[in-house]
């Protein structure tokens, strides 16, 4: 498919149609990084999952956790990254995927990757909003409620989404930068200190260690799911300036970044509490893992600081999943799996050059996902955070694997000559397996990571939803197939080839 190198104009497709661009060269290096890492949520991801798997994971084997999951995921994304040199799509995914098993496996794995970044917006409202709420009455006895907080993260998202990726890409370097700080802050600290109480041991890093404790399997998938946003680095290729460069050095500095920060922070969080007593103050309280050698090695203002930090922190996570979200749809739009998309939810803004359509949509789809979880009376945090994140973990934990075994038959078929014994062929080999591995560890462990919702509906239909839109997926891609061929022949299609569309 061909398009315009202008900010948004149409252009003519190869058959006939029109395609709108998303503004090209609108965003470097760094910021599709920070784009990336901004949905992993660092402090979410600190805060929120480090005191879960030292107190019924893996206990203070949590950090090697994370050494084991960069491992895996850094092998996976060798062969990620190999993909993404010959293939630029803001539907990263659905068009990888496409070119590697085929377009009616390439719609599947669209649909549950838009699927997955769907969810995973209302998930984040519902932790933001807790935090918001909860931080302004502690500290300033002002009671709002979570509601409020929520519209206002939906009026952020929808606007940044509107102006485009540079004005969102602006807006999270200064939201991921001061998370990263306070959290870099009280590691280096509790380092400088020489630890804590117990001093410092390896043990906690001994890979070893991560296959210990009350449940292993459970503290590995809370590393993994630590990550998750990691590969959008594929979908902002069309806006980046020289994708093919820029996407496989980003991602892999968001695997190994992020990872080499997880680990050296969950164990200064266990050393700085002390090993003897983390397991216990993570269960009784498990913000004090943080909170505790941040008030003793930086001071109690640092510990004030976190606390809005955490607002922010999943502030800018669900402003990243909204883009992806929003880019996801776009990408799906544009090439009219329905017909009736392709002028609305493929249609690019005329100055911002942005997915303006399919973002306000997914800004509605958001709202009434919230006002659901609220009518059924759910926490916003315990509930809809909880239960939606595991969700959309799942589905693109599946599209993950799938993924892999894509990038194998890529290589075999249409690039031969590039093939390489690891690169094309054992990495991705190994990161599929392993990715399907992940997939039986939130299926085993899916009770236990819901805590007080494990009884929920929406609990126990998630590995049936994940397979509904699968099939979906499936299931249309082959109705295309016989009653609209030439449309079904689009399917995935829209990628840059170096510096052109085919």
């Amino acid at each position: 498919m061909a398009v315009d190198e202008g900010v948004a104009p149409a252009a003519q497709t190869g058959e006939g149609g029109t395609v709108h661009r998303l503004k090209p060269n609108a965003i470097g290096l760094l910021g599709v990084v920070f784009m990336a890492v901004a949905t992993a949520a660092p402090i979410t991801a600190m805060t929120g999952n480090v005191p879960f798997m030292v107190s019924a994971g893996n206990g203070i084997g949590a950090p090697a956790s994370y050494l084991v999951a960069m491992v895996v995921l850094a092998i996976f994304s060798v062969g990620f990254t190999s993909m993404a040199k010959h293939i630029t799509s803001t539907g990263a995914f659905y068009g990888f995927i496409s070119y590697g098993l085929g377009r009616t496996i390439g719609l599947a794995s669209g649909l549950l990757a838009t699927f997955a970044y769907v969810v995973f917006e209302p998930a984040l409202i519902g932790i933001f909003s807790t935090f918001a709420t909860e931080t302004l009455q502690d500290q300033t006895g002002v009671d709002v409620p979570w509601w409020a907080f929520a519209v206002l993260m939906l009026a952020i998202n929808a606007t940044g989404t509107w102006f485009g990726v540079s004005v969102a890409e602006k807006l999270l370097v200064v939201l991921l930068a001061t998370e990263v700080t306070i959290l870099a802050a009280m590691a280096i600290s509790v380092a400088l200190h020489g630890g804590g109480p117990d001093g410092f041991s390896l043990d906690p890093v001994n890979p070893v260690n991560a296959f210990h404790g009350t449940s292993a399997g459970l503290g590995l998938f809370f590393a993994f799911w630590s990550w998750v946003g990691f590969e959008s680095t594929a979908m902002y290729g069309e806006e980046s300036r020289n994708p093919k460069k820029i996407i496989p050095k980003a991602t892999m500095i968001s695997v190994l970044g992020v990872g080499v920060f997880y680990v050296f922070v969950s164990w200064m969080a266990i050393s700085g509490t002390g090993e003897a007593n983390a397991v216990k103050v993570a269960t009784e309280n498990p913000l004090a893992l943080f909170f505790g050698p941040t008030e003793q090695y930086v001071g109690h203002w640092a510990v004030d600081v976190m606390q809005w930090l955490m607002i922010t922190g999943s502030l800018a996570c669900g402003m990243a999943f909204h883009n992806c979200a929003a880019r996801y749809m776009y990408a799906l739009g544009r090439e009219g799996v329905l017909p009736s998309l392709k002028n609305t939810l493929g249609r690019t803004h005329a100055r911002h050059g942005s997915p303006h359509i399919a973002g306000l949509v997914q800004t509605v789809v958001t709202a009434l996902l919230l006002i659901a979880f609220w009518a059924a009376g759910k926490d916003p945090y315990t509930g809809t955070y909880v239960l939606l994140a595991i969700l959309g973990t799942m589905a693109i934990l599946v599209v993950q694997a799938v993924c892999s075994f894509a990038v194998l038959a890529y290589f075999r078929k249409h690039h031969p000559e590039s093939r390489h014994w690891f690169r094309t062929f054992t990495a991705p080999l190994l990161g599929g397996v392993a990715m399907l591995a992940v997939v039986a560890l939130l299926v085993s462990n899916m009770g236990a990571a819901a805590g007080g919702e494990s009884g929920s509906l929406v609990l126990k239909a998630t590995p049936w939803l994940v397979a509904l839109v699968a099939a979906t997926g499936i299931g249309y891609a082959q109705y295309l197939k016989r009653r609209s061929p030439e449309r079904y022949l689009l399917l995935g299609r829209t990628v840059l080839e170096e510096t052109k569309e085919r």
